[in-house]
Formats: structure tokens, C-alpha cells, sequence
């Protein structure tokens, strides 16, 4: 058995998988636990619920990622408790883990503010179970219209898409492609291109932490191409067939076949127990406060990295945003911490965070963006767009592959993973082998 100092991971992301591959060449064992055995490449996800990629376009196995890693192992279980006094990590199946360091990574989930209840009619878009149920739902929308004929049902063909940040408008304007383009002709009883697809967004603005100008532009963008775009309008209720919006204090019944959820984020229930071991507060997200260095207050050898994570920087008011860049660089950060600390050497500056700014697709060939001072829209930034995502992707069979797809796509308009599952709402669990009080060593 190693005498080297573990260094647990919990969570497979963006962040969690940053950590693990910083920590290759120090002098400790890496132990990553996910109950997936994949990393996902989430800002693609609307590509597979309107059916432009299929699931494994953007995933890779854990363990294929790490294979040439030698201090890495990694196990597929889900955390139910942590011991931060006993530096222990407690799994759903009994065992646990034990650990010199821990680095929390598991990310966020759809938020519904006061109504969970919301969830069951209205998906989030964070996990493949996720993205497969929206294809679902939209693609069996059309179906059954189709099915019925004319005159069609009130709302059989409106699509809700809740939120105007990037989830939202990325996904309101796929599902307008797939509508207006991909289906065109598809159908003998109904036009698919009748589609009604609303954007609703609380805010002023679409797209609201970018430029204002980018902002407008997104908004013409998405109207062109057919979405009804809502400002200033809250959603009041929802339920399965209809949603109550409300403007100025009138509200209004919308019945529809489809309500996705892009409105909120909420830090993972790991945060939570983070937050009570360490007797530490959480903010309004659920987010729980680290140290400049990602550790938490009181206990220098855990750390929490990504969107469960409050990190405000010295003179700022507000924490990091809940982003992929942000959690990647602050998971390196944290693997140089553990590898002096290792090596007894002296601990690195505080985190400070690079911004290199932000991007957001509203269809085909038009996209906005902010980088490095610049501002860019229309072709030129759906072009930047491809090009960076290319380049995130992990793994040159996905990249090759999602390449290949959309050029296909962007020539023929077609989606060839327009797949109806009918098992599309079942979530599959982690195997549970209920062996209690069983350690994982390796």
C-alpha cells in the first residue's frame, strides 16, 4: 500500500477532472470518485436534446481519460457523507474512503427557487438523463400533433424555454432550427415550422452578463429566426400543459407541450454537507465559502472547487461566476497547493482568476462574443465558437466526431439523433454492493 498522502476527488467535471490531471506529476495517490463513469462536456448538452449529437459525442470514460496516469484510480460510487475530523469519505454502498486531502468538485443542479415541484414537468438541462428527456418530450411533441392533425390542441406545438442566459437562448434557438429547418416537410398532418417557441426571461435582457450590445444582438438573432422572445416577464406557475406568465402585473395562461427549465442553479447537496461538517454558512445558491487558496475555512486540507464553491477575490464584491474556466483554473490552483504542501515547500500566491471571456451560440452561423476586450457577433463568432468548443472537448475521437456531425448538419440541415426513448426519463443508478464499513484502499 502507497505511503504517499491520498488526495480524494469527488466529482468528475470540469473541475474535479482539472485537479486529478494537475496532480500527475506530484507524489500523491489520486483517488476520483464520480457515480458516473464519465466526464461530460455540459455546454454542449442542448445539441443532444434537439437531437444535433448523440450522448457519447460528448463524453469520455473516466478511466480512458486517466488510463496513462499512474497515481489515478477511479471509482464509480455516490458520496452520501463526509468526515472532515476523521478525513473520511462515506459512499451510498457502505464503504469509504479515506483521504490526506479533499477536493470537493460536484458541481450544481436546476434550482426552482420555492417550487421543486416544478422539476417533474419542467427539465433542467445538466446531465445526459436530462438532455435525453428533452428530446423526448419535444420530438414526442411533434408526434402527437402530428398523430392528432388538424385542428391541432391549444399549445401542442408551443415550446417554453424559462431563462435568457446562455442555456436558455442556445436552447430556444435549436429547438426553432429544428422546427424551421430540420423537420421542414417531415410531417404529412401538421407544418413543424408553426412551432411557437417562447424565451421567457425576468430580466431586461437576454444574455444579461454580456455587453448590452451583445445582448441586442442576440435578441434580433433569436427573433429572427422565429423565437417570441419575453422580457420582464416572470413565471408563475407551472404545470404539465400550461404555464402562468405574468407582465406588469397581468398574468397570462400559455398552454404548451414543452417547458424547459434554464432559470436557476443551485450548488450540489454535497455543498450542503460540506457547509454543515465544517460548520461554515452557505449563500443565497446554496454555495459554500472557501479561502483564496479553495480551502475551507478551519480545515486547510479540504478544498471545494467549481459551482458549489463562494470565492470572492481580494477587492471584489461578488463571488467567481459559476463557470467551466473558473473551475479548471482554481482546481490547478488547489493541485499546486497539495503539491508544495507535499514537497514542504512554501504555499503560491492567492487564486486569481484569468478572464478570457464569454460566448454564446444563438443558431446557425450566428453567435456573440467577448474576448480579450473584443466584441464579435454573427458568423465571425459562431466560427470562434466552434473553434473553442472543438478545442475543450477531450479526446480527438470526439472532436473528429462532432466535427464531422456538424459540418453534416450545417450542409443538410438534418440532426441525425433525433432519437424518441422511450426509457429517456429513467435515471439509472450506481451499483450499490452494500458492503458496510468497508474501506477502498489502492
Amino acid at each position: 500500500m502507497s505511503l504517499r498522502p491520498r488526495v480524494v476527488i469527488v466529482g468528475g467535471g470540469f473541475g474535479g477532472l482539472a485537479a486529478a490531471q494537475a496532480l500527475a506529476d506530484e507524489p500523491v495517490e489520486v483517488l476520483l470518485v464520480d457515480r458516473n463513469n464519465f466526464h461530460l462536456f455540459q455546454p454542449l448538452l442542448y445539441q443532444v436534446a434537439t437531437g444535433g449529437l448523440s450522448p457519447a459525442n460528448i463524453s469520455m470514460p473516466l478511466r480512458t481519460i486517466l488510463k496513462k496516469q499512474r497515481n489515478a484510480r477511479v471509482l464509480m460510487a455516490e458520496v452520501t457523507d463526509l468526515n472532515l475530523l476523521d478525513r473520511r469519505v462515506e459512499f451510498a454502498d457502505g464503504r469509504h474512503a479515506d483521504f490526506d486531502y479533499l477536493i470537493a468538485a460536484t458541481g450544481a443542479s436546476s434550482f426552482f427557487f420555492k417550487n421543486p415541484e416544478w422539476e417533474l414537468v419542467a427539465p433542467g438541462l445538466k446531465t445526459v438523463e436530462d438532455a435525453r428527456r428533452i428530446r423526448f418530450e419535444v420530438l414526442s411533441a411533434f408526434e402527437k400533433a402530428e398523430a392528432h392533425g388538424h385542428p391541432l390542441a391549444p399549445g401542442a406545438l408551443t415550446m417554453v424555454v424559462v431563462g435568457g442566459g446562455p442555456t436558455g437562448v442556445e436552447m430556444a434557438g435549436a429547438i426553432a432550427e429544428l422546427a424551421r429547418l430540420t423537420m421542414r416537410g417531415e410531417f404529412r398532418s401538421i407544418h413543424s415550422e408553426e412551432a411557437r417557441i417562447l424565451l421567457i426571461e425576468n430580466g431586461p435582457r437576454v444574455l444579461g452578463s454580456f455587453d448590452p450590445a451583445s445582448s441586442a444582438h442576440a435578441l434580433a438573432s433569436l427573433r429572427q429566426i422565429g423565437v417570441e422572445v419575453r422580457l420582464e416577464t416572470m413565471v408563475r406557475e407551472v404545470h404539465s400543459g400550461r404555464v402562468v406568465l405574468e407582465l406588469g402585473g397581468v398574468q397570462e395562461d400559455v398552454p404548451c407541450a414543452v417547458v424547459v427549465w434554464a432559470a436557476g442553479v443551485r450548488a450540489s447537496r454535497l455543498a450542503q454537507v460540506l457547509a454543515e461538517k465544517a460548520g461554515l454558512g452557505m449563500d443565497r445558491g446554496g454555495r459554500v465559502p472557501v479561502m483564496p487558496d479553495g480551502s475551507l475555512p478551519g480545515f486547510p486540507e479540504v478544498f471545494a472547487v467549481g459551482d458549489m464553491t463562494s470565492l470572492i477575490p481580494e477587492g471584489a464584491t461578488r463571488p467567481l461566476p459559476g463557470l467551466a474556466p473558473v473551475a479548471q483554473q482554481l482546481a490547478r490552483h488547489v493541485a499546486g497547493v497539495i503539491g508544495r504542501r507535499v514537497r514542504g515547500e512554501a504555499s503560491p500566491p492567492a487564486f486569481a482568476y484569468v478572464d478570457r471571456g464569454n460566448m454564446a451560440t444563438i443558431g446557425r452561423a450566428s453567435a456573440v462574443a467577448e474576448t480579450y476586450g473584443m466584441k464579435l457577433s454573427g458568423f465571425l463568432a459562431w466560427l470562434a465558437w466552434l473553434f473553442i468548443h472543438l478545442v475543450l472537448l477531450i479526446g480527438f475521437q470526439n472532436r473528429l466526431l462532432v466535427l464531422l456531425q456538424w459540418a453534416i448538419n450545417f450542409l443538410t440541415f438534418n440532426r441525425a439523433a433525433r432519437l424518441i426513448n422511450a426509457t429517456a426519463t429513467q435515471t439509472p443508478q450506481a451499483p450499490q454492493t452494500t458492503q458496510p464499513g468497508v474501506p477502498v484502499h489502492g
